[in-house]
């Protein structure tokens, strides 16, 4: 009787649960039905049920820490070891630093044929000195571990061929960039269910005598926070009719924001602090400009959410943004951490709604066209299915 050969297995690992439920929605149970056996590994996190409900795949725990934690993470590596020896993937592809690193070095010592790092982002572009140095040897580390590397926008892999941080023949980015595409159905105003829009215009004290501008990401100076809100609260002494609505959590342990911006944060009335919400499309619904003045990105999700939503977009010129937004054609685009460039686009924006609707309705028509979330899982289903053959 003809053995009944057995799907490939695929290990997928993140530091932290929150990118696999995130970042990654949906493309582990689309290779589950695709021929593979997918096991996910992460720290734990209160987004695993969620996950393991959603993707319907296992899920291992192995404790990795964002932070740099020598001894902690040597017992990472020691426990992935272990797990690849005794699954035997025929795939292992990280996602996130931390999980990159470890996951490589393991991958690569257990002999696994096919390791990938997926790069969304470098943190070593904020740094400088000994820790912009110790954040590039790590990332050297992981690429020279994995067989391929891609970078989630042309921009990022552009930086990292000019760092010399990768062997050019390991770099390829999947499809026209991105990580996980944008599920263009959810992201709609079609999609929108009125009870929950109204649930929404309760949380942000919703008015149509004002004007709402909308940012969405983690609290930290990374993000951009200090000066966008720096600029907000002089735009609004000018203009009362003006809120702006943050979509996100503080990261004190890892990135803290002054306690001057956080101070202005609580006791502005004009800055509406949403701490983390799933309904992130109802905000983009209700707000009238997207501003995402962020230090660093790889391919941000969230512009491509925006873009989808039509909502007008004024963003920092960084890798990532200047992969999906063309400045003065599809949005505007300021200098990074540039207070005076940021206000003066804002103020363009806030006293020119046509012009910018017009630029989102084209940003709208490119995102349906090159990034749709289906489009993107089977490109990286023929590249696993490539690498395998």
């Amino acid at each position: 009787m003809p053995r009944i050969p057995q799907n490939k297995k695929l290990i997928r690992i993140t530091t932290v649960p929150m990118a696999l439920r995130y970042l990654l929605p949906g493309q582990m149970k689309f290779m589950s039905q695709n021929g593979f056996d997918v096991l996910m590994i992460s720290a734990g996190g209160k987004e695993l049920p969620d996950v393991i409900k959603n993707e319907e795949c296992r899920h291992l725990i192995v404790p990795m820490t964002r932070k740099i934690t020598p001894f902690k993470d040597l017992l990472c590596l020691f426990k992935l070891i272990r797990i690849f020896r005794k699954e035997r993937p025929d795939i292992v592809h990280t996602h996130t630093p931390k999980a990159g690193l470890l996951g490589m070095m393991a991958a690569k010592f257990c002999g696994v044929n096919v390791r990938i790092h997926t790069v969304a982002g470098l943190p070593l572009m904020v740094e400088t000195g000994f820790k912009y140095r110790l954040l590039k040897f790590i990332e050297k580390l992981t690429y020279s571990s994995a067989t391929q590397v891609w970078p989630n926008s042309q921009s990022l892999l552009e930086f990292i061929r000019g760092k010399e941080l990768c062997d050019k023949n390991k770099l390829n980015i999947i499809g026209k960039g991105s990580t996980n595409g944008i599920n263009t159905n959810r992201f709609s105003k079609e999609a929108l269910d009125e009870k929950t829009i109204q649930l929404v215009k309760e949380q942000i004290r919703y008015s149509p005598q004002y004007k709402y501008l909308l940012c969405i990401g983690r609290l930290v100076a990374d993000k951009g926070i200090v000066e966008l809100v720096n600029v907000f609260s002089q735009l609004q002494k000018n203009d009362t009719s003006l809120k702006l609505v943050l979509v996100g959590s503080y990261e004190e342990a890892l990135d803290p924001l002054p306690a001057s911006t956080v101070q202005q944060v609580e006791n502005n009335e004009a800055i509406i602090h949403i701490n983390w919400s799933d309904d992130v499309a109802y905000f983009m619904h209700l707000a009238h400009y997207f501003v995402f003045p962020s230090h660093r990105e790889g391919f941000p999700n969230v512009l491509l959410q925006a873009g989808a939503m039509k909502l007008p977009i004024i963003c920092s010129h960084i890798t990532g943004n200047i992969d999906i937004v063309t400045n003065n054609e599809t949005g505007l685009i300021f200098g990074k951490g540039n207070e005076q460039q940021l206000h003066n686009m804002l103020q363009y924006a806030i006293t020119h709604p046509q012009h910018m609707q017009g630029m989102a309705e084209k940003l709208q028509q490119i995102i349906k066209e090159n990034y749709r979330q289906e489009n993107m899982w089977q490109n990286i289903l023929a590249a696993y299915n490539s690498l395998l053959h």
